[in-house]
């Protein structure tokens, strides 16, 4: 299987996947914190009675059912690539990565889009008690299902609950539970879509800023504000705490992908944390060359934060990719032969059973259990090939930090300004309140680049290698398809900028 490897065809696989997912991801975060907006602001209207908040309501829901179209035609395209691009590994985990897929479309994709009509078309039709519950099920809807899609990705990054068959080459699902409730599963939800909620509170402070700057809709535009604020402050803050405890998942589970996120190739006690740097980038595992050109360092604060313990080790990629037997790592090249025994035993184990020999094939059996954990090993070429893109992953990780350090300022100086009744004299700071939601979709998007690329050459952790998973289809095929899906993503991209800027221009009903 590996001789006949077409990288040039897998490349383009990994690309076409990775076009999909970031253009996805352009619409759902917003659509996950939009939800909650809505039903924050409908509240209002129904505890206060004031019919500004239910035309403030109706502004947002318009921007909203706009995203929330073109994100769902995203979605459908990427999860069918798995079966064009990706059939080998649909194949070999379908039973788990299945459950979760089918539970979001029974218990979340369902209840969303049941109540979506009478949030949209019921304001005239149902109770206002009514419609209010109709519009929070939608906003809980919506979460709901970014936490199924989280906990199949977070299956892949960490696979529990489930057991290899020998005799279907399958990965089968043994507890359900032990998949819902995995650490990656569960950090990666909350820190998802809490950053999501502090992206759409960007996106109503980009246009409110707007309408400011304009001297348009300024009751509208403040209102809005000191809600999205308030709940930009909030998301932000489980922002940081989540991204914390994202990283001491990783430091667990992936150390390799700690590793890069902080640029460590060499691991240390009390390790420093790198606050920023300039990579070298031509550093390769195992050679001498420093690790930075340019490096802040915080000194021992990563052993504190990737192990909860000053004093304590944090391996880096050379330990990982080499071994470090004095801190008992276990390095990819001893893991490469591991897993080749047992690809050679499950090659025995098969062929016994052809040919009825049960005694040769219980034997193969048990040598094979002893070394299936590092069964994807086994398909490396090298044990540099489990190393990921350094420099992107760092650059991407301490993006998405500096960033998410500055939201939470931006939204408590706009409350700021609020209190003192004096926001529309700072244009300086509405211009940048107009560019804040651009920022917000870069630390978003930097955010998936290093928790996938950093995940790399993993389909599924440890025991699935992208190479492996993928089809075999021809290069042309792929590419044709690449351009394709460019086309139509970049289509829809610009029809929800034009449609959402029309809808911005004319503002809300009453005003």
């Amino acid at each position: 299987m590996l001789e006949q490897l077409d990288v040039s065809q897998l490349n383009w696989a990994r690309a076409q996947f990775a076009l999909t997912a970031m253009y996805h991801w352009i619409f759902v975060p917003l659509t996950l914190g939009l939800s909650f907006l809505l039903a924050f602001f409908e509240t209002l209207y129904v505890k206060t009675g004031n019919e500004q908040w239910k035309n403030i309501t109706k502004f947002w829901m318009k921007l909203f059912g706009i995203n929330f179209a073109i994100g769902v035609a995203t979605g459908i395209i990427m999860e069918f690539e798995f079966g064009t691009n990706w059939s080998n590994y649909s194949w070999m985990v379908g039973d788990i990565f299945g459950a979760p897929l089918a539970a979001e479309g029974i218990f979340a994709f369902f209840l969303e889009t049941t109540f979506f009509a009478v949030m949209f078309f019921g304001w005239n039709r149902v109770s206002k008690k009514f419609h209010l519950l109709s519009t929070w099920l939608v906003a809980i809807g919506s979460n709901m299902s970014a936490l199924w899609i989280l906990v199949a990705n977070g299956w892949m990054q960490h696979p529990v609950g489930m057991a290899f068959n020998p005799d279907t080459a399958r990965f089968e699902m043994e507890n359900f539970w032990d998949v819902l409730f995995s650490p990656v599963a569960m950090s990666h939800f909350v820190h998802t879509t809490s950053s999501g909620f502090l992206l759409a509170s960007l996106f109503v402070v980009t246009v409110c800023s707007w309408y400011l700057l304009k001297g348009r809709h300024v009751d509208m535009a403040k209102k809005s504000l000191a809600v999205a604020c308030t709940f930009g402050v909030i998301s932000a803050s489980f922002v940081a705490f989540t991204g914390d405890e994202s990283a001491y998942v990783a430091a667990q589970v992936q150390p390799m992908k700690l590793a890069a996120m902080e640029g460590l190739w060499d691991g240390d006690v009390n390790a420093d944390l790198v606050a920023l740097g300039i990579v070298n980038p031509a550093k390769k595992p195992g050679d001498d060359q420093d690790a930075f050109q340019i490096e802040i360092k915080i000194p021992y604060l990563l052993s504190l934060l990737a192990n909860r313990e000053l004093g304590s080790f944090v391996p880096g990629v050379n330990d990982l990719v080499y071994g470090n037997a004095e801190h008992g790592v276990i390095g990819t090249d001893e893991k490469i032969v591991l897993g080749k025994q047992a690809i050679h035993q499950l090659a025995l184990y098969k062929k016994a059973k052809d040919e009825g020999d049960d005694v040769a094939a219980a034997a193969a059996l048990e040598e094979f259990n002893k070394n299936q954990e590092h069964l994807g090993y086994g398909y490396l070429t090298s044990a540099e090939e489990a190393v990921p893109n350094v420099p992107l992953v760092f650059y991407s990780f301490h993006v998405m930090v500096v960033l998410g350090t500055l939201f939470p300022l931006l939204f408590l100086a706009i409350l700021f300004f609020l209190y003192k009744k004096n926001l529309t004299e700072q244009t300086w700071f509405l211009r940048l309140g107009v560019l804040s939601v651009f920022l917000g979709y870069v630390a978003s998007q930097a955010g998936w680049v290093v928790a996938e690329v950093g995940r790399q050459p993993w389909a599924i952790q440890g025991l699935l290698p992208v190479s492996i998973a993928r089809t075999n289809l021809t290069t042309t095929t792929v590419q044709m398809t690449f351009f394709m899906f460019l086309i139509i993503f970049t289509t829809l991209l610009i029809a929800e900028v034009r449609i959402m800027t029309r809808q911005i221009q004319n503002g809300p009903e009453g005003e």
